[in-house]
């Protein structure tokens, strides 16, 4: 089994448990998670040495490696990670805010048929600009993807390496000057963003899609549930359609890395943040007291 930690622009990755420079070939050019997207990935918001919420990121590995038939034995374990995530960060001497990509994939063999389950991991580090999660000063700039629909399935919920509809989705993202695109499930209803969850306020009342109509199954949009149902708000899992967008209040899309960032602008529909500040305060306190 491999565990791979991987610096992103400079510096050092960790690859089962070895660092090497970022720019060394350390992987096979049969490697499954490039033949075959055959792999998995958590993307870790980091305090200074301390991955936030990794007790929920383990979580979701581990029920989608579960999912994928993959073995991680016991050399790859919570604690592993947390004790390797440390170390990375100190070799690059990043001590405030990062960005971590933990990548997990199984091991070369076989063709579409694997011939083993056992995993290799792999983690990424990279630092942020801030250490707190900040508000975007200017509303984000939305629109629909229309060119292609995300199945649903037992996938859908998995953060996997097969990216494409994110990756065209993206690509039109840029050619038509938006900060962010909406992404349409096979039923043509509402599931996430490029990168985020998506949510809908009205009034006291929040809305999300539920995870049965194929968004990611989001750390921080499951931080954010419950930061608003502790703080007074109703909120509520249910189908988003697109005339929902027009009739919102506030529109915020939710990541690991970014927190919350509220949307400007959808067509010719302007909005507030209001509720979108205060919620970003309540993830601040939260993050720093973990």
């Amino acid at each position: 089994m491999l565990i791979y930690l991987y610096f992103m622009y400079s510096g050092f990755i960790c690859h089962n448990g070895k660092f090497l420079l970022s720019d060394e070939n350390s992987l096979r050019h049969d490697n499954r998670a490039f033949c075959y997207g055959d792999a998995l990935f958590e993307t870790i918001h980091c305090l200074g040495t301390e991955p936030q919420f990794i007790d929920r990121h383990w979580r979701r590995l581990s029920y989608g490696m579960s999912v994928l038939k993959m073995n991680a034995g016991n050399d790859l374990t919570l604690e592993i990670i947390r004790n390797y995530i440390e170390k990375l960060l100190n070799k690059n001497r990043i001590f405030k805010g990062a960005r971590l990509r933990l990548t997990v994939y199984r091991d070369q063999g076989g063709l579409y048929t694997p011939e083993k389950n056992s995993v290799s991991w792999m983690l990424e580090a990279s630092a942020l600009e801030n250490e707190m999660y900040e508000l975007n000063p200017k509303g984000l700039t939305i629109d629909i993807f229309n060119e292609l629909y995300k199945p649903v399935n037992r996938l859908s919920n998995l953060k996997t390496n097969n990216a494409l509809v994110y990756i065209l989705a993206g690509l039109y993202r840029r050619d038509n000057s938006l900060d962010e695109c909406i992404i349409l499930n096979e039923y043509k209803r509402i599931a996430e963003c490029i990168s985020s969850n998506l949510f809908l306020v009205f009034e006291k009342e929040i809305i999300t899609p539920p995870l049965s109509e194929g968004c990611i199954s989001g750390i921080m949009r499951e931080v954010i549930i419950e930061i608003a149902s502790s703080s007074n708000f109703s909120i509520k899992e249910c189908t988003i359609l697109k005339k929902d967008l027009i009739e919102a209040d506030e529109i915020f899309i939710t990541n690991t890395i970014q927190g919350i960032r509220w949307i400007g602008a959808y067509g010719d529909r302007r909005y507030f943040n209001f509720v979108t500040r205060k919620l970003l305060a309540e993830l601040n306190r939260k993050a720093f007291e973990n």
